[in-house]
């Protein structure tokens, strides 16, 4: 038997409202602090005692969680930690804030009203947001005693952590070097068919039959990783299978780092994989079927993008801001995914959107925030400057592809081989000059003129410029761009000049053919 997602807590809203999901209990669900139990049949939690404004409510800390679901919150980005708790207790609504992070040297203030939902358990190293929950003075048992004994407590705890620090660093070292050493066992046993727990392994006769002996017919599409077919399961279920090619640039390295990666992650806006088959020289995944296809099959068709409304491309990007945001952010292990396109979004047959391909893909351990390579892999047009001339990445660089993704799909235009009778820059120059002359809107899709609600055009816009600017510092984190994409009232700075900001030679090729590269630093070879 096998069931997914292999972890509960990634299941949306799993342990209801105001409760706590830790995939490490018996019992995953735990009512927060202050709260109990609605009833035996409901998982719902609710207050043991209510909050009073004129009674001292105070806060209790919850730390390395992910945030609650931005259901209903509001965002302030010019009050600090202090001003945000003052701000949360002046309104009786307020039931929890943070002040969370959106840009080097620069926080914001979020507050929630109303139940809290979709908390989760992660480790406290991936996390630096602390949860502040409201809870009434009764709930939080403050008495005179109780306070003059939490402050002798605080005064030990801080003691206690400032002699532990250098052994907490050695055990990190020890645990950083077990977990490398654990990913490669776990490699090894995938190939020799120990590891079928976690990632169920199909018989090639199976795929065989289901892709109809992967006739031609049934391909569907084609990747650096090889060809992915069409097929049925005898159950019934529909199935997309990519397999690795005898001529492909990728090879071995890429098929384990996608095993191994999307097996780890379950958000509703990842591509689900369902397995792999690995038999002789033969190496597959197989991956639930998108019956709409990628998204770039509808932005850059003159005809089929039509089909793509305003509120359709504007619940799209929303949905890709989210699926990276978890890759960034919310996943046990932070992940950049390093060739977010258009090509690698795929749709349901509900438009929602799921980021697939990880074949080159790279997990983040412990407190690094940018590393370097000799080997720059990717897509032209969607890498970050950094990244293509110094082979430098960090999540800042998937935050520059995803602001070349959001301005490809409100404008319907694609970033490399972009053309303009007046000038030679790119998709991103061309908005950027727009937006200095306040013509912003004139990127957008001619065809969305009766559908769109143009100030939601233009603030998306405004992102996306701030997406792609030169500098990575200058960039937001992927939580402030969700955040400023939800958020009318939220003030956006002003976008300094995008990267690669220089006119072209006039007789570069511009083809449309987007070419993923796999190169070293000195030397370009196109892959």
């Amino acid at each position: 038997m096998y069931s997914a997602p292999f972890d509960k807590c990634g299941i949306y809203g799993f342990c209801g409202a105001n409760s706590i999901c830790s995939s490490r209990r018996a019992d995953a669900c735990k009512c927060l602090k202050g709260f109990i139990s609605k009833s035996q049949e409901s998982k719902n939690c609710v207050r043991e005692s209510s909050l009073d404004c004129q009674k001292g409510d105070g806060f209790t800390k919850l730390v390395g969680v992910k945030v609650p679901d931005l259901l209903k919150f509001q965002l302030n980005e010019s009050l600090n930690l202090k001003q945000c708790e003052a701000e949360c207790l002046k309104n009786c609504s307020c039931t929890a804030y943070v002040n969370m992070k959106v840009s080097e040297g620069r926080t914001s203030c979020v507050m929630w009203f109303g139940d809290l939902f979709d908390i989760s358990e992660v480790s406290d190293m991936y996390r630096n947001e602390v949860v502040f929950i409201r809870l009434s003075a009764s709930g939080l048992g403050l008495t005179h005693d109780s306070r003059k004994k939490n402050r002798l407590m605080a005064i030990l705890v801080v003691s206690i952590i400032s002699s532990a620090t250098i052994l907490g660093l050695i055990s990190f070292i020890i645990w950083k070097k077990w977990k490398k050493r654990d990913d490669l066992l776990h490699l090894t046993r995938l190939e020799s068919g120990e590891d079928e727990r976690e990632v169920p392994l199909f018989h090639f006769s199976t795929i065989e039959i289901a892709t109809n002996y992967f006739s031609f017919g049934n391909v569907i599409g084609e990747g650096g990783f090889g060809p992915v077919y069409k097929g049925n399961l005898p159950t019934g279920q529909q199935i997309a299978v990519k397999r690795l090619s005898k001529d492909s640039g990728q090879g071995v390295e890429q098929f384990r780092n996608e095993v191994v990666l999307i097996a780890k992650l379950q958000h509703k806006n990842l591509v689900g994989l369902l397995g792999c088959c690995i038999q002789g020289n033969e190496r597959m995944l197989i991956y639930e079927f998108m019956p709409k296809r990628s998204l770039d099959y509808f932005i850059f068709d003159h005809k089929k993008r039509a089909q793509l409304s305003w509120r359709n491309r504007l619940d799209i990007v929303l949905g890709i801001t989210r699926g990276l945001l978890y890759l960034h952010q919310d996943s046990k292990l932070p992940v950049i995914h390093r060739d977010l396109k258009a090509s690698n979004i795929l749709l349901d047959s509900n438009l929602t959107p799921k980021i697939s391909d990880f074949g080159l893909a790279r997990i983040f351990c412990g407190n690094d925030v940018e590393t370097k390579t000799s080997r720059v892999v990717g897509t032209f047009g969607y890498m970050a400057p950094e990244y293509a001339i110094d082979g430098t990445f960090s999540a800042k660089s998937d935050v520059f592809s995803f602001g070349v993704l959001l301005l490809e799909i409100v404008s319907g235009k694609k970033n490399r081989g972009y053309s303009h009778p007046d000038h030679l820059h790119n998709l991103l120059g061309h908005a950027w000059l727009l937006w200095n002359e306040d013509r912003g809107l004139e990127v957008m899709d001619t065809i969305l003129e009766e559908t769109c609600v143009r100030s939601e055009v233009l603030r998306f816009i405004h992102v996306g410029l701030l997406c792609v600017q030169e500098c990575p510092e200058d960039r937001p984190t992927m939580s402030s761009v969700l955040l400023k994409l939800t958020n009318e009232e939220a003030t956006l700075p002003r976008p300094k000049a995008p990267g690669f900001f220089v006119q072209r030679n006039p007789y570069d090729n511009f083809s449309s053919t987007t070419v993923t590269t796999d190169v070293t630093i000195s030397i370009l070879e196109a892959r």
